[in-house]
């Protein structure tokens, strides 16, 4: 099971805690924004995957960026509409068939699919 815990101080950030890891959330110049976190969850888990294929595909692959960019809608409920994920491969070349083999297989990233389905997300006061 994956747990986040986010603690509010004041007018502090937000100190997330995952596993044994801390880091923080503010929307006040002063660290990543949520939407921020959300698009690095899933640019980072595209990362994953692409790296997962280039290691079972046998591709040298050393160097790449995974570029995530969206807007929120202008209208009520306010959210992301459409997320841009560009990848770019530093100049190593893929012939078609791979390009749409890796295209492929990224879909199975977990974030990509949780976004996708949009789940039901339950909020209780405890």
């Amino acid at each position: 099971m994956y747990r986040v815990k986010i603690i509010a101080e004041k007018d502090s950030p937000f100190k997330v805690t995952a596993k044994d890891y801390e880091f923080f959330i503010d929307t006040k110049g002063r660290g990543v924004t949520p939407p921020d976190a959300l698009l690095a969850s899933l640019a980072s888990c595209v990362g994953v995957y692409i790296r997962k294929y280039v290691e079972g595909a046998k591709i040298t692959l050393n160097d790449f960026t995974v570029t995530a960019e969206a807007e929120f809608s202008k209208e009520p409920p306010f959210c992301f509409r459409e997320i841009k994920v560009a990848l770019d491969f530093k100049g190593a070349l893929l012939d078609e068939r791979r390009k749409q083999a890796l295209l492929d297989f990224i879909k199975n990233c977990p974030v990509h699919n949780t976004l996708k389905v949009s789940p039901h997300i339950d909020v209780a006061i405890t």
